[in-house]
């Protein structure tokens, strides 16, 4: 559950890109909002003006939520 909390903003030094760390269902997620300089279809919407936001958990992109969509992606095995 994330109501009620707050949840420090860093910025990535790099590319001064917004993320945060936080849990969820007993899992530790990192969200980062999406870089427009990269030449992904995420990338293409956030240089539209869209909000985009990949979900890493343990190194691993496993989400993003695009235009208040979420989507997943396979698990590697």
């Amino acid at each position: 559950m994330l109501e009620d909390k707050d949840f420090p903003i860093r910025v990535t030094a790099k590319r001064r890109l917004r993320q945060v760390d936080f849990q969820f269902d007993r899992r530790d997620l990192r969200g980062l909002e999406q870089n427009p300089e990269t030449k992904s279809r995420w990338a293409a919407m956030a240089r539209s003006g869209k909000k985009v936001m990949q979900f890493l958990e343990d190194g691993q992109y496993v989400a993003v939520v695009a235009d208040g969509k979420v989507h997943f992606y396979p698990r590697k095995s």
